[in-house]
């Protein structure tokens, strides 16, 4: 059993509630400031860096040296049309989220790439592109690529921090507390002056599997201020159902599961019962090319195919989805028509040709190559053949058909998924009529035209887009369908926050003492992107609210 916390250790300058990237960096910048600091986490050591450890590792970037090598030109202003047309902001509440976002820009055209790479962060040198979005120039999605990917994708962009949080507890400003779990928030006069909970029993799970929840004692800590830095909803199916928005339809039945069931949002209510206003809730980031993990880590574990433009989309009935609904350009937009279809899986079909060159896996541990920089396994992606993690998915996973012919292909699909009425000569149809469209270099589907246009892009001609071709030529087989799931992922909304971070209550003011960052606050103001994501924002932001906090609390103390 844990050893009771004493007087003198049970107190601080801060309490960072949550060990992820953005509580993390939060307690970094505080310990490098010289500040007391105690980082407290329900989870074991193993958890350390949350979600951030299992991503890509995408980052947004603007006017980079990158995208100058590329030949992309970026400008701030660029960003801001990008974003504005993205985010939609119409709602009284999003003044902050508003405000968030410029900031966030400035800093991604700023100084945020100097600030990283002197902790010896860098970046592989071909930028992505990511939400394409394809309507008019002040819609949703990226003018320009912008995904700027770190060399040791997630566990890439945790080092430093993990790095500085170790140093932090070597010379004593830091204390962590694993298998603490916060209940409650402490209030002393309306203002938060510490944090209850429970100590959990000792774990010894892996990253990412549920940790139990059996009970040992309770504790109490104190300080001058608390930061709430606990991630979203994503892991927990029900509460993203009651939030589901209603422009999307009704909630998915089946979901799979993109983060860890910690990610649960307790401590977004913990917040709200201490007074913090929370807004935004049904604006949520999920995705819809979510396929089922053969080797699960924790439960319902989904993995994201991040695509390529040349899969051909089809509905659970075998329709093919309407432009500019193609792989890769406008998630939501993409959900939202899925969710209208009655049905909560879709699919891909495509070529031999266009897995080796399109398909890549979201995650740290599905690109072995990023994470371990291993330039010789990098070497793979350009090589015949699709990359180890996507040929194991195609072998082993139970979402994938291959077939030599589109009859074959469409019995395996409705024998996987026979809960759909899948039209097999609506299949055939749209098939044969895209094909069509490849007899000279004239096209009117409008996927065709952004597939050369893609290709005008080095980057995508190198690693990424595939030479447009007709999906029966048997050279470019053999065949591939797909099922794509939805799978959960981010919460848009949360607890609404001024630019130093403070959380506020329901009239507006700030509550003494209390404050959030990262993904609990919406990535900042409760919600800095609105209804829409330009991706790599993600992890951008809580760096940014992370470290934002951390500098506004010190300045406040001192």
């Amino acid at each position: 059993m844990p050893v009771p916390l004493d007087s003198a250790s049970s107190s601080a300058d801060v309490i960072v509630v949550g060990a992820g990237l953005a509580g993390l960096v939060t307690a970094a910048e505080l310990s490098d400031a010289g500040r007391q600091v105690i980082l407290v986490d329900q989870e074991p050591e193993s958890s350390l860096g949350g979600q951030a450890w299992w991503s890509f590792g995408g980052l947004f970037l603007v006017d980079s040296p990158e995208q100058r090598r590329m030949g992309i030109h970026d400008s701030r202003e660029l960003a801001l049309q990008d974003w504005a047309g993205s985010a939609a902001f119409d709602r009284p509440e999003d003044d902050w989220g508003r405000r968030w976002a410029d900031a966030y820009v400035d800093f991604a055209a700023g100084e945020k790439r100097s600030w990283l790479t002197a902790q010896g962060l860098s970046f592989f040198p071909v930028v992505g592109w990511a939400e394409r979005g394809g309507y008019n120039a002040g819609g949703h999605g990226n003018s320009v690529p912008r995904f700027h990917i770190v060399w040791g994708t997630g566990p890439g962009v945790v080092a430093p921090f993990q790095r500085r949080v170790s140093n932090g507890v070597r010379v004593g400003r830091i204390r962590v507390l694993h298998r603490h779990r916060v209940d409650e928030l402490v209030t002393t006069n309306r203002a938060v002056t510490g944090v209850r909970g429970r100590v959990l029993a000792p774990s010894s799970v892996p990253r990412g599997v549920a940790s139990s929840r059996d009970e040992l004692n309770d504790f109490e800590l104190r300080a001058d201020a608390v930061v709430v830095t606990t991630g979203g909803i994503g892991g927990n199916h029900e509460l993203v159902r009651s939030q589901w928005p209603a422009h999307l339809g009704s909630p998915p039945t089946h979901m799979l599961s993109g983060v860890p069931a910690s990610v649960d949002g307790r401590g977004i209510e913990i917040a709200s019962r201490a007074g913090a206003r929370l807004v935004n809730g049904d604006r949520m980031w999920h995705y819809t090319e979510g396929i089922t993990n053969y080797d699960p880590v924790w439960a319902s574990h989904g993995i994201r195919i991040l695509p390529g433009p040349s899969s051909v989309w089809l509905d659970a009935t075998g329709k093919r989805l309407p432009a500019p609904l193609f792989p890769g350009f406008d998630t939501l937009g993409t959900l939202e028509h899925l969710r209208r279809t009655g049905h909560d899986h879709s699919w891909f079909v495509l070529t031999q040709k266009i897995i080796e060159k399109e398909f890549a896996l979201s995650g740290s541990e599905q690109n072995p190559d990023l994470t371990d920089k291993d330039l010789r396994l990098l070497l793979k992606r350009v090589a015949p053949g699709a990359p180890g993690p996507v040929e194991a998915f195609k072998q082993k996973g139970e979402d994938f058909v291959v077939a030599g012919t589109l009859p074959e292909l469409v019995a395996g699909m409705r024998r996987i998924a026979p809960e759909a009425p899948l039209d097999g000569g609506q299949v055939e149809r749209e098939i044969r009529l895209r094909d069509a469209q490849l007899d000279n270099d004239f096209s009117k589907d409008p996927q065709i035209t952004a597939i050369r246009g893609a290709r005008k892009y080095l980057g995508d001609k190198l690693i990424r887009v595939a030479s447009p071709h007709r999906i029966l030529d048997p050279k470019a087989g053999p065949l591939i369908a797909v099922k794509l799931h939805i799978l959960t992922r981010k919460s848009l909304g949360g607890i609404q926050t001024d630019l130093s971070g403070r959380a506020l209550g329901a009239a507006g003011m700030a509550i003494p003492g209390l404050y959030a960052a990262g993904e609990a606050s919406g990535f900042g103001g409760g919600g800095m992107h609105g209804y829409r994501s330009l991706e790599g924002t993600f992890l951008g932001g809580c760096l940014f609210t992370g470290r934002t906090v951390g500098r506004a609390i010190h300045a406040q103390l001192s």
